[in-house]
């Protein structure tokens, strides 16, 4: 489930720095390498999902 609240986000910032130590470079690169993946699993998903098995719905790699 995706956080919902200011302190959910609040905290899941801090968990993320923590498991780098506190280290922002590298948290910022472990997302950013977590954003390439997600990505190319969206794409992959794209190419093999037929329009029907989703009523319409196609995904979208940026927000809107």
């Amino acid at each position: 489930m995706l956080p919902t609240t200011k302190e959910d986000v609040d905290f899941e910032v801090q968990a993320a720095l923590a498991w780098h130590d506190d280290d922002v470079n590298a948290t910022i690169a472990t997302l950013l390498e977590d954003i390439r993946h997600l990505r190319c699993q969206l794409a992959l998903t794209e190419g093999a999902m037929s329009r029907g098995m989703t009523r319409g719905w196609k995904p979208a790699f940026e927000r809107k």
